[in-house]
């Protein structure tokens, strides 16, 4: 990659930030101005899908706009085959980078509507379909991140992405986590989009377990990387992603 590894674990930084600041301030937002929890959700949902799909087109061509851990362990363990996505030391970088961007954002949008800046999630989410829920959208996720550079439509992915985490918030019991590093950051807001800080654990590990199977998917629908014997051409210079989930 030709941009500097400290610029593009700053654009992931930031951009889960942002991502996290428009889950958390748009959930704020919609309970504020209305009582009907549906309602409450859509408004969550499409501002997220909006927001992603602006992220992924500004940051993309920096540092890949994956803004989630697991597309980030995904795209590296992919791209090992290839000599392309994410080395060690970038994801070493990366992860951090959006785990503390996404506590930052959960802390900007509670500023920016007057609640604590620290406040501790009492939204238990605790619960097997829950997690179940967590693993079907995360190995969706991962499956769309990956698959989207394999069949060479990778520049589809600020919509596509967009569009699945939007559809994923509703036909997911978890609406739709997907992503460790905005599930922690979650946890620092007692709002419409937080979650307990002891129901982490699980979630995140039903989304570590989604984004294996999501990676086996690839394996199974689209091959092997062509690097290891695969009968898919690679994409030169292609950063085998595409981005995260609220």
């Amino acid at each position: 990659m030709s941009v500097p590894l400290a610029r593009r674990a700053l654009a992931e930084g930031i951009g889960t930030a942002a991502l996290v600041t428009v889950v958390v301030g748009s959930g704020i937002q919609a309970a504020e101005l209305s009582s009907d929890v549906g309602v409450r959700l859509l408004a969550n949902s499409l501002a997220t899908v909006f927001g992603l799909g602006v992220l992924i087109v500004l940051l993309g061509p920096v540092s890949g706009a994956h803004f989630n851990p697991v597309v980030t362990l995904a795209a590296w363990y992919w791209g090992r085959a290839r000599g392309e996505g994410p080395r060690g030391r970038d994801v070493a970088a990366y992860l951090p980078a959006q785990i503390v961007g996404a506590v930052v954002g959960a802390m900007a949008a509670n500023a920016m509507f007057a609640e604590p800046l620290v406040s501790w999630s009492t939204h238990d989410r605790w619960a097997g379909h829950l997690w179940l829920g967590e693993v079907v959208a995360t190995a969706g996720l991962v499956l769309l991140a990956l698959g989207l550079n394999r069949v060479g439509r990778a520049h589809l992915a600020p919509a596509a992405v967009a569009s699945y985490i939007g559809a994923a918030y509703w036909f997911t019991s978890s609406t739709s986590f997907a992503n460790p590093a905005v599930t922690i950051g979650r946890a620092f807001t007692d709002t419409f989009a937080g979650i307990a800080p002891g129901s982490l654990v699980p979630f995140i590990v039903a989304q570590l377990v989604g984004a294996v199977i999501g990676s086996v998917l690839v394996a199974v629908l689209f091959g092997r990387p062509a690097g290891a014997g695969s009968d898919v051409p690679a994409r030169q210079g292609a950063d085998p992603v595409a981005s995260p989930a609220p």
